[in-house]
């Protein structure tokens, strides 16, 4: 399915070259105000360009046609369009020989070859620009809150750009690692067990295309140590803790300190070097040389995503913490 959220609800839809991709928001409360030079920065900062990324560009204008009017949110659903407009689709046709680590061959099968596999149709990345849109508005929703996502390394190397170019020379790709911190985060938000907030927040991130794991506060290396270690030590009545091993979460509840994860971006599937793999057509495995455009490293793109799907999860966690409050009273 492509929609997420219990109050606050995003449906996601699109290929990436069809006429259109974007995102419908349903539960949005009205009166928020929602100017279109709200969506530039988070926009801008998904866009590709640097080195890295992908040589296709779009112009990302978002299209809004409706639930906004005088600039402020009506109640009613919002939908938000991009256009897309610099396809190259003649570079992508792999029914007969899928490239490898990309959703090709299952997309395929899962629907019967009915689906657009142009540019990865609707498992490419473009489709994020509506996510992103969709965290600009969530973010009006949380104003208090703080969440920043940042690229910490990339092809096990912090030396970011010196990584990045090297990967572009060689034709290859690379992933990398994302740290998110979240700020100023209410005490009470999440529902367990299946609605914790770390369960939510990584159903979210994970439809990001790419991600492959995650962890909050001191995660895998918890496992290391002992409990006198990763206990957190209350010391004040706020509930702020000396240390944040549990990255800001306990028993699937935000404690009021930071939350903190990581994510993991894997290297883009797409990538010039050529590639012994199945051919379905011929039955045999032969030489795949891949043409088209595509991101050396899509992590790069990747941390403003990351915000954008948190910021949904909050948005829509504060929204059913504050109903049931409200229906409680």
């Amino acid at each position: 399915m492509n929609t997420f959220g219990q109050l606050f609800k995003i449906q996601i839809f699109g290929e990436s070259h069809g006429d259109f991709v974007g995102i419908t928001i349903d539960g949005c409360p009205p009166g928020i105000s929602i100017k279109e030079e709200d969506f530039k920065t988070d926009l801008a900062r998904r866009k590709s360009g640097a080195k890295g990324t992908t040589p296709r560009k779009e112009n990302d204008k978002p299209i809004i046609i409706s639930g906004i009017y005088k600039e402020h949110t009506t109640g009613s659903p919002i939908t938000i369009l991009f256009e897309n407009k610099n396809t190259h689709s003649s570079d992508y046709n792999f029914r007969t020989q899928p490239r490898p680590g990309h959703a090709d061959f299952v997309a395929d099968k899962k629907y019967r070859s009915f689906n657009d596999d142009r540019g990865g149709g609707h498992f490419s990345g473009r489709l994020t620009l509506g996510l992103v849109a969709a965290g600009v508005i969530a973010k009006k929703i949380i104003h208090k809150t703080t969440i920043k996502a940042k690229l910490t390394e990339v092809g096990n190397n912090k030396n970011i750009a010196k990584a990045v170019e090297n990967a572009v020379k060689s034709g290859d790709s690379i992933g990398g690692i994302i740290e998110c911190t979240i700020s100023n985060v209410p005490v009470g938000l999440g529902e367990p067990f299946f609605n914790s907030a770390e369960s939510l927040i990584s159903h979210a991130v994970f439809s990001i295309p790419g991600i492959k794991g995650i962890e909050f506060g001191s995660g895998f290396a918890a496992a290391k140590m002992k409990g006198s270690e990763h206990n957190d030590l209350i010391i004040n009545k706020e509930g702020k803790t000396r240390t944040n091993h549990a990255g800001g979460i306990n028993g699937g509840i935000t404690n009021g300190n930071d939350i903190v994860f990581r994510i993991v971006v894997k290297p883009t599937s797409s990538i010039s070097l050529p590639q012994e793999t199945f051919n379905f057509e011929t039955g045999k495995i032969e030489t795949l040389e891949i043409k088209g455009r595509h991101d050396a490293c899509f992590a790069l793109r990747v941390p403003v995503i990351v915000e954008a799907v948190t910021a949904c999860v909050l948005a829509d966690l504060s929204l059913i913490t504050n109903d049931l409050i409200t229906n409680y009273e």
